[in-house]
């Protein structure tokens, strides 16, 4: 494949960013897991920020508990949770071709109308993660009145996954 760039793993691409995933979110019922393969489709479920450093996670509403700020930095944190149960899954993140949709639910206080620049947290770690095109992905946002365990946030995630791991990554980064 000459004069096509290659790339170390995914793995590597997080080391380069400074990015480490946290310990992967436990489903507390066995009827449900983080990450369902179809074909070369990888849905993934609803993933809250992830828990502090004492287990505890996040809870409240964006809008009064926490501001929109504060929102974007757990939508950040519940994509990374997303990426460890893809990672605990394959054991890696290669799997990866593309981000395909990204769904978040935003536990909002009344008023509070700028869901979409909260799960803004999520499409941004996304697409400095994989880049253009292949972190640019569909999306939908929306602001809701109360989430389980009352988690400021819930990250959702499509990805369209290669039918083996590649050798290489073909210039996904830029």
């Amino acid at each position: 494949m000459s004069g096509q760039a290659r790339y170390p793993s995914m793995d590597a691409r997080l080391r380069e960013l400074g990015i480490e995933l946290p310990p992967p979110f436990q489903y507390p019922n066995p009827n449900r897991t983080g990450c369902v393969q179809v074909g070369v489709m990888l849905y993934c479920s609803g993933h809250p920020p992830a828990a502090d450093a004492g287990g505890s996670f996040p809870a409240g509403k964006i809008g009064s508990t926490f501001d929109e700020s504060q929102g974007y930095a757990y939508a950040r944190s519940a994509a990374l949770l997303l990426l460890s149960s893809v990672h605990k899954l394959f054991g890696t993140l290669d799997r990866v071709r593309r981000v395909a949709k990204v769904t978040g639910l935003v536990n909002t206080a009344p008023g509070f109308e700028r869901a979409f620049a909260v799960v803004d947290g999520a499409s941004d770690l996304y697409f400095q993660i994989w880049g253009n095109p292949m972190g640019c992905h569909a999306r939908t946002a929306y602001g809701v009145a109360e989430l389980p365990r009352n988690f400021p946030i819930e990250v959702e995630a499509m990805f369209e996954l290669y039918p083996e791991p590649p050798d290489h990554q073909e210039a996904p980064f830029r």
